[in-house]
């Protein structure tokens, strides 16, 4: 997967929109202004910072090792890096990116899900 079928999966969600607030290097995708991934565009291959359920994040980095790892400059319990290293299928990398979207969905306020369900 490369960055430009990245951001159209991503940007194809629900109240989803995409900056650049950590420089120019750092794509971040937000829902109701909430991230759920944060891209490395300076890096080779493309690596994704996914929000994860702790749980699942140890059994994911045990099982994909070296693939998925724990979350670059992130809260490692709560997020992982994905390595685009071509060795991950794509239907993984979407589902670890709707878990991600889902995650955040859930945690929104009630006055973010009532916004979120009236889009």
């Amino acid at each position: 997967m490369d960055i430009d079928t990245l951001r159209v999966y991503c940007l194809s969600k629900k109240a989803v929109t995409e900056e650049l607030p950590f420089g120019p290097d750092a794509l971040v995708f937000k829902v109701m202004e909430k991230m759920f991934a944060l891209v490395s565009l300076d890096t080779m291959p493309l690596r994704v910072n996914l929000k994860c359920d702790p749980e699942e994040a140890i059994v994911l980095r045990e099982e994909y090792d070296g693939l998925i790892i724990p979350g670059y400059h992130m809260n490692k319990k709560h997020w992982n890096t994905v390595i685009f290293s071509g060795k991950l299928s794509p239907k993984l990398i979407h589902n670890l990116i709707d878990s991600s979207y889902n995650l955040v969905v859930d945690k929104l306020t009630k006055k973010q899900k009532t916004e979120y369900n009236q889009l």
